[in-house]
């Protein structure tokens, strides 16, 4: 009997081309709803979702012969771990296919905040010109402090390299992980040297709210603080907090508590993050690339064909 399995999500080609190679019949179905879903999954073997839904437990019991969940992404929070786990169900994630794209849009954000690019475009834009007021940072000796050694925050360092920066890493997870890149240090280390904060950590119960007031306290300079991993690892009235008191110089957040409209616009934060000089927004791209795009699912396809 052909094994089956769904696509929920925006894929590259690429993945379904390679599955159907291994014998799988494949049904590429990006605008199926999650009640369709639920209607169907018992008749699949696999399941490739981006961040559509959570498969969650109710998907899981509605999906007796479920083997693999395939995450066409870095991260699994949006995935039953423990639930996948007890069943035996493989889970399948894609971190090699984007931490370039995040190394590399974690780095566009930072050198935008110490050269100001965001306001003294607007401002130019709007007929003011103002050299004083958008003098910048140099990022060459600065030490750049990254939370996080996996994936991303590994090409983060790499891309790093050339500005001739010192970069420390604390990973609770990892020892011995010190590189070419950056140099293995402790959370201590971390807050006492930095001059730049970059989080490259997954959304768990033990890092949600992790970058609160109280952490922002405890570091010794004043930070620009990069955040591409997940919105939910920082309290963004904490960081608006840190700005207003000089702590924080500049944020860059491609990642929020709330992403989307209009629950988004509905924070009660929303407006003060909006009218700030001092942060750059993005919509959760920092991993989405043109390139990305197709190198995520050639890495999910690669893994699939590792254990098929």
């Amino acid at each position: 009997m052909i094994k089956k399995i769904l696509i929920v999500d925006d894929l590259h080609p690429v993945f379904k081309e390679k599955a159907e190679l291994l014998g799988f019949q494949v049904d590429d179905m990006p605008l199926i709803t999650r009640e369709e879903t639920m209607a169907v999954i018992k008749d699949y073997a696999g399941i490739a979702v981006r961040t559509k839904f959570r498969i969650d437990k109710e998907l899981f019991d509605a999906a007796p012969d479920l083997e693999f969940v395939a995450r066409a992404g870095a991260g699994l929070d949006n995935i039953d771990e423990a639930i996948a786990k007890e069943r035996n169900i493989k889970l399948y994630n894609a971190p090699e296919g984007n931490m370039d794209a995040v190394g590399e849009h974690a780095t566009g954000l930072l050198l935008s905040l110490m050269n100001n690019f965001r306001m003294a475009d607007q401002q130019i834009r709007n007929g003011k010109w103002d050299r004083e007021g958008n003098r910048g940072y140099e990022l060459k000796g600065k030490t750049v402090g990254i939370i996080g050694y996996g994936f991303m925050g590994k090409s983060f360092a790499k891309k790093l390299k050339g500005f001739e920066v010192n970069v420390i890493a604390y990973d609770k997870y990892k020892t011995g992980f010190s590189d070419e890149f950056a140099k293995e240090v402790s959370m201590e280390e971390i807050v006492r040297q930095s001059d730049v904060l970059s989080l490259h950590i997954p959304l768990t119960a033990e890092t949600r709210q992790m970058v609160n007031e109280e952490y922002l306290f405890h570091f010794r300079k004043p930070i620009f603080f990069i955040n591409t991993a997940r919105g939910e690892v920082v309290n963004t009235k904490a960081v608006l907090n840190a700005l207003k008191q000089g702590k924080i110089r500049g944020a860059g957040l491609d990642v929020l508590e709330a992403e989307k409209f209009p629950l988004l616009g509905n924070q009660e934060w929303f407006a003060e993050l909006a009218a700030s000089d001092h942060v750059i927004l993005t919509p959760h791209v920092g991993g989405w690339t043109f390139d990305s795009y197709r190198k995520i699912s050639e890495v999910l396809a690669k893994k699939l064909a590792s254990t098929y």
